[in-house]
Protein backbone atom coordinates (compact mmCIF):
# COMPACT_ATOMS: atom_id res chain seq x y z
CA UNK A 1 0.00 0.00 0.00
CA UNK A 2 1.67 3.49 -1.08
CA UNK A 3 2.14 6.30 1.33
CA UNK A 4 2.72 8.95 -0.79
CA UNK A 5 0.10 11.95 -0.36
CA UNK A 6 1.96 14.75 -2.36
CA UNK A 7 2.09 15.57 -5.84
CA UNK A 8 6.04 14.55 -6.88
CA UNK A 9 6.78 18.65 -7.94
CA UNK A 10 5.15 19.70 -4.04
CA UNK A 11 8.17 18.38 -2.30
CA UNK A 12 11.04 17.21 -3.83
CA UNK A 13 13.49 14.62 -1.08
CA UNK A 14 16.93 16.05 -0.31
CA UNK A 15 19.32 14.29 -2.36
CA UNK A 16 22.38 15.93 -1.93
CA UNK A 17 25.77 14.96 0.69
CA UNK A 18 24.76 16.02 3.84
CA UNK A 19 27.92 16.79 6.01
CA UNK A 20 27.47 17.61 10.15
CA UNK A 21 28.45 21.44 10.79
CA UNK A 22 31.82 19.92 12.55
CA UNK A 23 32.65 16.95 11.10
CA UNK A 24 35.25 14.54 12.63
CA UNK A 25 38.67 14.39 11.14
CA UNK A 26 39.59 12.34 8.23
CA UNK A 27 42.72 9.78 7.92
CA UNK A 28 42.96 8.30 4.02
CA UNK A 29 44.78 5.07 3.34
CA UNK A 30 45.71 4.74 -0.21
CA UNK A 31 47.26 7.50 -2.22
CA UNK A 32 45.77 5.73 -6.11
CA UNK A 33 43.95 6.92 -8.80
CA UNK A 34 40.52 6.81 -7.29
CA UNK A 35 41.76 8.52 -4.17
CA UNK A 36 43.26 11.09 -6.52
CA UNK A 37 40.36 11.49 -8.93
CA UNK A 38 37.24 11.11 -6.68
CA UNK A 39 37.88 10.73 -2.63
CA UNK A 40 39.73 13.92 -1.93
CA UNK A 41 37.93 15.84 -4.74
CA UNK A 42 34.50 15.28 -3.43
CA UNK A 43 35.73 16.07 0.40
CA UNK A 44 37.32 19.41 -0.70
CA UNK A 45 33.95 20.52 -2.14
CA UNK A 46 31.65 19.35 0.50
CA UNK A 47 34.13 20.27 3.27
CA UNK A 48 35.26 17.32 4.85
CA UNK A 49 38.33 17.36 6.77
CA UNK A 50 41.23 15.16 5.60
CA UNK A 51 44.19 15.44 8.47
CA UNK A 52 46.50 12.54 7.50
CA UNK A 53 47.29 10.32 4.49
CA UNK A 54 49.34 6.57 4.23
CA UNK A 55 50.03 4.57 1.32
CA UNK A 56 51.96 1.63 0.48
CA UNK A 57 54.85 3.76 -1.35
CA UNK A 58 55.37 7.08 1.29
CA UNK A 59 56.60 9.26 -2.61
CA UNK A 60 52.75 8.56 -3.71
CA UNK A 61 51.18 9.90 -0.01
CA UNK A 62 53.63 12.62 0.11
CA UNK A 63 52.18 13.64 -3.74
CA UNK A 64 48.95 13.65 -2.88
CA UNK A 65 49.06 14.93 0.38
CA UNK A 66 51.09 18.07 -1.51
CA UNK A 67 48.58 18.35 -4.03
CA UNK A 68 45.54 18.55 -1.70
CA UNK A 69 46.77 20.32 1.62
CA UNK A 70 46.98 16.95 3.81
CA UNK A 71 48.90 18.26 7.00
CA UNK A 72 50.28 15.03 7.53
CA UNK A 73 51.94 11.68 5.98
CA UNK A 74 52.65 8.60 7.39
CA UNK A 75 54.92 6.32 7.17
CA UNK A 76 52.75 3.35 7.10
CA UNK A 77 48.45 2.74 8.46
CA UNK A 78 49.91 1.51 11.94
CA UNK A 79 51.24 4.95 12.23
CA UNK A 80 47.68 6.26 11.16
CA UNK A 81 46.40 4.37 13.25
CA UNK A 82 47.72 5.43 16.11
CA UNK A 83 47.73 9.51 14.95
CA UNK A 84 45.21 10.43 17.88
CA UNK A 85 43.37 13.46 15.49
CA UNK A 86 42.26 10.82 12.90
CA UNK A 87 38.94 9.98 13.50
CA UNK A 88 37.65 7.95 10.77
CA UNK A 89 39.34 6.01 8.30
CA UNK A 90 39.02 6.01 4.69
CA UNK A 91 40.02 3.11 3.32
CA UNK A 92 40.83 3.76 -0.72
CA UNK A 93 42.68 0.46 -1.61
CA UNK A 94 41.96 -2.87 -3.30
CA UNK A 95 39.59 -5.47 -2.14
CA UNK A 96 42.00 -8.43 -1.27
CA UNK A 97 43.05 -7.81 2.60
CA UNK A 98 40.60 -5.27 3.06
CA UNK A 99 39.13 -7.04 5.98
CA UNK A 100 42.00 -7.27 7.78
CA UNK A 101 42.42 -3.73 7.14
CA UNK A 102 38.65 -2.73 8.81
CA UNK A 103 39.63 -5.21 11.84
CA UNK A 104 43.04 -2.84 12.38
CA UNK A 105 40.59 0.31 12.27
CA UNK A 106 38.21 -0.95 14.43
CA UNK A 107 40.77 -2.41 17.02
CA UNK A 108 42.51 1.05 16.93
CA UNK A 109 38.91 2.70 17.87
CA UNK A 110 38.67 4.16 14.30
CA UNK A 111 35.34 4.75 12.72
CA UNK A 112 35.93 3.35 8.91
CA UNK A 113 34.65 4.20 5.36
CA UNK A 114 35.89 1.23 3.49
CA UNK A 115 36.17 0.97 -0.54
CA UNK A 116 33.41 -1.07 -2.14
CA UNK A 117 33.64 -4.23 -2.71
CA UNK A 118 33.31 -5.28 1.18
CA UNK A 119 34.33 -8.51 0.73
CA UNK A 120 34.69 -11.00 -2.48
CA UNK A 121 35.43 -14.57 -1.41
CA UNK A 122 32.73 -16.47 0.75
CA UNK A 123 35.89 -17.51 3.41
CA UNK A 124 35.56 -13.53 4.24
CA UNK A 125 31.76 -13.21 5.44
CA UNK A 126 32.46 -15.11 9.03
CA UNK A 127 36.14 -12.88 9.42
CA UNK A 128 33.62 -9.79 8.17
CA UNK A 129 30.90 -10.82 10.75
CA UNK A 130 33.27 -11.15 13.80
CA UNK A 131 35.40 -7.60 12.84
CA UNK A 132 31.56 -6.30 12.87
CA UNK A 133 30.62 -7.12 16.16
CA UNK A 134 33.64 -5.95 17.75
CA UNK A 135 32.92 -2.75 16.12
CA UNK A 136 29.74 -2.34 17.75
CA UNK A 137 31.16 -3.74 20.99
CA UNK A 138 33.57 -0.56 20.57
CA UNK A 139 30.83 1.90 19.57
CA UNK A 140 32.78 2.33 16.61
CA UNK A 141 31.15 2.89 13.08
CA UNK A 142 31.63 0.70 9.88
CA UNK A 143 30.43 2.18 6.46
CA UNK A 144 30.93 1.24 2.78
CA UNK A 145 31.75 3.66 0.15
CA UNK A 146 29.20 2.76 -1.88
CA UNK A 147 28.95 5.95 -3.65
CA UNK A 148 26.73 5.24 -6.10
CA UNK A 149 23.62 5.65 -3.26
CA UNK A 150 24.30 9.13 -3.82
CA UNK A 151 24.83 9.83 -7.74
CA UNK A 152 22.16 12.08 -7.67
CA UNK A 153 19.22 10.15 -10.03
CA UNK A 154 19.67 6.67 -8.36
CA UNK A 155 19.79 8.94 -4.83
CA UNK A 156 16.74 10.50 -5.82
CA UNK A 157 14.71 7.64 -7.13
CA UNK A 158 15.95 5.71 -3.70
CA UNK A 159 14.32 8.65 -1.99
CA UNK A 160 10.74 8.50 -4.35
CA UNK A 161 10.38 4.71 -3.80
CA UNK A 162 10.76 5.40 0.48
CA UNK A 163 8.34 7.62 -0.02
CA UNK A 164 6.00 5.58 -1.99
CA UNK A 165 5.54 7.23 -4.84
CA UNK A 166 5.17 4.16 -7.47
CA UNK A 167 3.89 1.88 -5.19
CA UNK A 168 5.47 -1.38 -4.56
CA UNK A 169 8.82 -2.36 -6.72
CA UNK A 170 7.94 -4.68 -10.03
CA UNK A 171 11.01 -4.65 -11.21
CA UNK A 172 14.28 -3.00 -11.94
CA UNK A 173 16.17 -2.51 -15.29
CA UNK A 174 19.68 -1.40 -15.76
CA UNK A 175 21.66 -1.16 -18.98
CA UNK A 176 24.85 -0.13 -19.38
CA UNK A 177 24.73 1.29 -23.07
CA UNK A 178 28.51 2.90 -22.92
CA UNK A 179 31.69 1.36 -23.23
CA UNK A 180 33.46 0.09 -20.61
CA UNK A 181 37.17 1.73 -18.97
CA UNK A 182 40.47 0.37 -19.95
CA UNK A 183 40.49 -2.82 -18.53
CA UNK A 184 42.87 -4.76 -20.50
CA UNK A 185 46.68 -5.00 -18.77
CA UNK A 186 44.98 -3.37 -15.87
CA UNK A 187 44.98 -5.36 -12.04
CA UNK A 188 41.01 -5.11 -12.58
CA UNK A 189 41.53 -7.37 -15.50
CA UNK A 190 43.52 -10.51 -13.09
CA UNK A 191 39.92 -10.58 -10.88
CA UNK A 192 38.10 -13.81 -12.15
CA UNK A 193 34.46 -12.15 -14.12
CA UNK A 194 35.43 -8.79 -13.06
CA UNK A 195 32.61 -7.63 -14.36
CA UNK A 196 30.06 -9.20 -11.85
CA UNK A 197 32.63 -9.14 -9.01
CA UNK A 198 33.85 -5.52 -8.54
CA UNK A 199 32.08 -3.48 -11.83
CA UNK A 200 28.70 -4.49 -10.83
CA UNK A 201 28.83 -3.66 -7.39
CA UNK A 202 27.52 -0.36 -7.64
CA UNK A 203 24.35 -1.61 -9.74
CA UNK A 204 23.76 -4.78 -7.42
CA UNK A 205 23.87 -2.44 -4.61
CA UNK A 206 21.12 0.08 -5.57
CA UNK A 207 18.85 -2.64 -7.19
CA UNK A 208 18.62 -3.93 -3.46
CA UNK A 209 18.03 -0.54 -2.09
CA UNK A 210 15.03 -0.24 -4.26
CA UNK A 211 14.04 -3.78 -3.31
CA UNK A 212 14.47 -3.18 0.20
CA UNK A 213 12.36 -5.36 2.58
CA UNK A 214 12.27 -8.53 -0.13
CA UNK A 215 14.60 -11.41 0.05
CA UNK A 216 16.55 -12.85 -3.13
CA UNK A 217 15.59 -16.31 -4.36
CA UNK A 218 17.53 -16.86 -7.40
CA UNK A 219 20.42 -15.12 -8.77
CA UNK A 220 21.10 -16.26 -12.21
CA UNK A 221 24.60 -14.66 -14.52
CA UNK A 222 26.48 -14.89 -17.48
CA UNK A 223 29.27 -13.14 -18.36
CA UNK A 224 31.42 -13.92 -22.25
CA UNK A 225 33.41 -12.58 -24.74
CA UNK A 226 32.03 -9.95 -27.40
CA UNK A 227 33.27 -9.82 -31.03
CA UNK A 228 36.43 -8.51 -31.64
CA UNK A 229 37.84 -8.12 -27.80
CA UNK A 230 41.64 -8.22 -28.34
CA UNK A 231 43.40 -11.52 -27.13
CA UNK A 232 45.09 -9.96 -24.32
CA UNK A 233 41.99 -8.38 -22.57
CA UNK A 234 41.45 -11.64 -20.23
CA UNK A 235 38.15 -11.23 -18.85
CA UNK A 236 34.70 -11.12 -20.78
CA UNK A 237 33.51 -8.00 -21.63
CA UNK A 238 29.43 -8.60 -21.47
CA UNK A 239 27.75 -9.51 -18.20
CA UNK A 240 23.73 -10.23 -17.50
CA UNK A 241 22.55 -11.06 -14.09
CA UNK A 242 19.08 -11.82 -12.89
CA UNK A 243 17.77 -11.24 -9.62
CA UNK A 244 14.08 -13.46 -8.74
CA UNK A 245 12.60 -11.59 -5.51
CA UNK A 246 9.87 -13.49 -3.01
CA UNK A 247 7.77 -10.69 -3.79
CA UNK A 248 7.57 -11.54 -7.39
CA UNK A 249 9.23 -8.29 -8.05
CA UNK A 250 12.38 -9.57 -10.58
CA UNK A 251 16.10 -7.25 -11.69
CA UNK A 252 17.73 -7.01 -14.44
CA UNK A 253 21.52 -5.92 -14.95
CA UNK A 254 22.87 -6.10 -18.84
CA UNK A 255 26.25 -5.13 -19.82
CA UNK A 256 27.06 -5.50 -23.69
CA UNK A 257 30.26 -4.97 -23.44
CA UNK A 258 32.11 -3.05 -26.03
CA UNK A 259 29.53 -0.34 -26.88
CA UNK A 260 30.32 2.17 -29.14
CA UNK A 261 28.34 5.56 -29.02
CA UNK A 262 28.31 8.93 -28.94
CA UNK A 263 25.32 9.43 -26.60
CA UNK A 264 25.76 7.03 -24.12
CA UNK A 265 24.89 6.42 -20.50
CA UNK A 266 23.31 3.73 -17.82
CA UNK A 267 19.31 4.07 -18.53
CA UNK A 268 17.65 2.74 -15.92
CA UNK A 269 14.25 1.65 -14.96
CA UNK A 270 11.74 1.29 -12.04
CA UNK A 271 8.74 0.15 -12.41
CA UNK A 272 5.69 0.28 -9.79
CA UNK A 273 2.36 -0.83 -9.02
CA UNK A 274 1.45 2.96 -8.72
CA UNK A 275 3.79 4.59 -11.35
CA UNK A 276 7.52 4.14 -13.23
CA UNK A 277 10.19 5.73 -12.70
CA UNK A 278 13.02 5.78 -15.51
CA UNK A 279 16.27 7.57 -15.83
CA UNK A 280 20.02 7.41 -15.96
CA UNK A 281 23.39 8.03 -14.58
CA UNK A 282 26.94 8.29 -16.34
CA UNK A 283 28.43 10.49 -19.61
CA UNK A 284 26.64 13.12 -18.52
CA UNK A 285 23.33 11.29 -19.31
CA UNK A 286 21.86 12.24 -15.68
CA UNK A 287 18.42 12.32 -15.49
CA UNK A 288 15.10 11.39 -13.77
CA UNK A 289 11.03 10.93 -14.54
CA UNK A 290 8.65 10.02 -12.32
CA UNK A 291 5.55 8.97 -14.10
CA UNK A 292 2.14 8.89 -11.69
CA UNK A 293 -1.11 8.73 -12.98
CA UNK A 294 -1.73 11.05 -15.81
CA UNK A 295 1.34 13.23 -13.94
CA UNK A 296 4.71 12.98 -15.34
CA UNK A 297 7.74 14.96 -13.93
CA UNK A 298 10.92 15.17 -14.60
CA UNK A 299 13.53 16.30 -12.38
CA UNK A 300 15.99 18.77 -12.32
CA UNK A 301 19.65 17.16 -10.90
CA UNK A 302 22.18 19.03 -9.42
CA UNK A 303 25.76 17.67 -9.19
CA UNK A 304 27.20 14.38 -10.53
CA UNK A 305 28.46 10.90 -9.52
CA UNK A 306 31.75 11.76 -9.73
CA UNK A 307 32.91 12.97 -7.39
CA UNK A 308 29.63 14.17 -5.19
CA UNK A 309 28.70 10.46 -4.75
CA UNK A 310 32.00 9.88 -2.55
CA UNK A 311 31.29 13.14 -0.09
CA UNK A 312 27.71 11.43 0.07
CA UNK A 313 28.85 8.43 1.45
CA UNK A 314 31.39 9.78 3.64
CA UNK A 315 29.22 12.30 4.88
CA UNK A 316 26.41 10.08 5.60
CA UNK A 317 29.24 8.37 7.89
CA UNK A 318 30.08 11.65 9.32
CA UNK A 319 26.54 12.15 10.14
CA UNK A 320 25.48 9.38 11.62
CA UNK A 321 28.70 9.43 14.14
CA UNK A 322 27.35 13.09 14.94
CA UNK A 323 24.20 11.59 15.76
CA UNK A 324 25.08 8.74 17.19
CA UNK A 325 23.47 6.43 14.66
CA UNK A 326 24.08 3.36 12.03
CA UNK A 327 24.90 5.50 8.64
CA UNK A 328 22.73 4.10 5.66
CA UNK A 329 25.70 2.46 4.27
CA UNK A 330 26.49 0.36 7.23
CA UNK A 331 28.46 -2.72 6.63
CA UNK A 332 25.59 -4.31 8.02
CA UNK A 333 23.68 -2.97 5.35
CA UNK A 334 25.99 -3.74 2.36
CA UNK A 335 26.01 -7.14 3.62
CA UNK A 336 23.31 -8.22 0.91
CA UNK A 337 25.31 -6.76 -1.86
CA UNK A 338 28.36 -8.75 -1.06
CA UNK A 339 26.29 -11.93 -0.97
CA UNK A 340 24.72 -10.90 -4.04
CA UNK A 341 28.17 -10.33 -5.65
CA UNK A 342 29.10 -14.17 -4.33
CA UNK A 343 26.24 -15.17 -5.93
CA UNK A 344 26.55 -13.97 -9.20
CA UNK A 345 29.87 -14.98 -9.66
CA UNK A 346 29.21 -18.62 -8.07
CA UNK A 347 26.43 -18.80 -11.13
CA UNK A 348 28.53 -17.53 -13.95
CA UNK A 349 31.60 -19.64 -12.40
CA UNK A 350 29.22 -22.58 -13.61
CA UNK A 351 27.86 -21.18 -16.61
CA UNK A 352 24.63 -19.37 -15.74
CA UNK A 353 23.18 -21.92 -13.42
CA UNK A 354 21.08 -20.20 -10.82
CA UNK A 355 22.20 -19.98 -7.61
CA UNK A 356 19.44 -19.81 -4.67
CA UNK A 357 20.95 -17.84 -1.44
CA UNK A 358 19.49 -18.96 1.75
CA UNK A 359 18.27 -16.11 3.62
CA UNK A 360 19.11 -13.67 1.65
CA UNK A 361 17.36 -10.88 2.90
CA UNK A 362 17.02 -6.99 1.72
CA UNK A 363 17.17 -5.48 4.76
CA UNK A 364 16.31 -1.89 5.39
CA UNK A 365 18.91 0.59 7.42
CA UNK A 366 19.19 -0.12 10.12
CA UNK A 367 17.99 -3.69 10.06
CA UNK A 368 20.43 -6.34 10.78
CA UNK A 369 21.16 -9.11 8.32
CA UNK A 370 22.91 -12.75 9.40
CA UNK A 371 26.10 -13.49 7.70
CA UNK A 372 25.93 -16.65 5.80
CA UNK A 373 28.35 -18.39 3.39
Amino acid sequence: MSGFTGSPLSSVPDYRPRIPASPAAVGLIGAGAIARTAHLPGYAAWGVPVVAVASRKVEDARRLAADFGIGRVHAGVHELLADPEVAVVDLATGPFGRVDLVAAAVRAGKHVLAQKPLAVEPADLPRLQAVLAEARERGVRVAVNQNGRWAPAWRLASLLIRDGAIGDVVGVTHLHDKPLPPLAGTPFDDIPHMLITDYLVHWFDITRCWLEGTSVTSVTAADSRVPRQPDEARNPWQATVHLGLDSGASALLRIVGNARTRTGGCPFWIHGTEGTIRGSVLLGSDSLVLERGDASTRYALEGQWFPDGFAGTMGELLTAIAEDREPENSAEHVLATVRLGIAAAASAEAGGVPVRPDGLVLTRPGERAEVRA
